[in-house]
């Protein structure tokens, strides 16, 4: 090889190739039959858009023929498709639990729910207490008359008409007052022949009043009503006084010619 070609052999490979097309009017139009590719002839296309592109590095300059044939050819970029699912790691443990965060308004009430099925009954609650009740009443009776020569003695009844709340006594002949107030009492007896009667209402160990029936041929009724302002654990009943003469008041087992009543009028709290 001669230095010549060497030389400019050196030339080529320092300065990058640039190659021109032709001017319009030296171009030869290119063979018809080179457009005229078979779509599966995808190289011999290629190929001959190279050689339709190249210039010669001595023609004068000219713009590139894609700007004058106005045919644009996109260029593709290759984008890596990743597959995520390969990269995710298996599931960790699960964390502590985070604090509880701040309570949210309350919501709008809801509309009531369907009943339930009714309950089995309950048993039976204790007592309330004594103060709690605001009424009291009794009447009492006593079929069997008495005559006593004792120096004095309870009168005991042995019918209950009327005992709200067991605040009469039937055993001790005595009523207990558990709610504080004006109380109303009346006491009616009947007397016995050529018999004295005599009693007094008694209000805890006091006599308040008295029932007093002097000897007579004939019996007859006699009554005593009063009203009392009482308070809690007074008590009042009735009790027999001795006197020079025998004490009797009658009655029998057909009939009850003994009664006792009281009742509250109202209690000390309304007062």
């Amino acid at each position: 090889m001669t230095p010549a070609c060497v030389w400019a052999l050196l030339l080529l490979w320092a300065r990058p190739l640039d190659f021109y097309r032709a001017p319009y009017e030296e171009r030869k139009d290119p063979d018809p039959s080179w457009d005229q590719v078979h779509p599966r002839d995808y190289h011999q296309d290629d190929r001959r858009r190279e050689v339709r592109e190249c210039r010669r590095c001595c023609d004068p300059g000219e713009e590139p023929a894609s700007q004058h044939s106005g045919q644009h050819y996109p260029q593709y970029h290759v984008v890596p498709q990743i597959n995520i699912t390969l990269l995710k790691g298996e599931k960790g443990d699960s964390g502590e639990r985070g604090p509880y965060g701040k309570s949210g308004r309350g919501g709008q009430m809801g509309p009531p729910g369907p009943g339930g099925l009714k309950g089995s009954k309950g048993s039976m609650g204790l007592p309330g207490e004594p103060c709690k009740s605001y009424f009291a009443a009794f009447s009492v009776a006593r079929k069997k008359g008495l005559q006593s020569n004792d120096y004095y003695q309870t009168l005991v009844f042995d019918t209950e008409l009327v005992n709200l709340y067991g605040h009469f006594n039937m055993f001790t002949g005595k009523f207990y007052c558990y709610v504080p107030g004006i109380y109303y009492f009346s006491l009616n007896v009947h007397t016995w022949n050529q018999k004295e009667t005599y009693l007094h209402v008694m209000q805890n160990e006091r006599e308040v009043v008295i029932l007093y029936a002097q000897p007579s041929d004939r019996s007859i009724m006699q009554s005593q009503s009063l009203m009392l302002e009482l308070e809690t654990n007074d008590q009042v009943w009735v009790r027999l006084f001795k006197g020079e003469r025998e004490n009797a008041i009658f009655s029998d087992e057909f009939d009850s010619y003994i009664t006792f009543n009281g009742h509250l009028i109202k209690p000390k709290s309304e007062l």
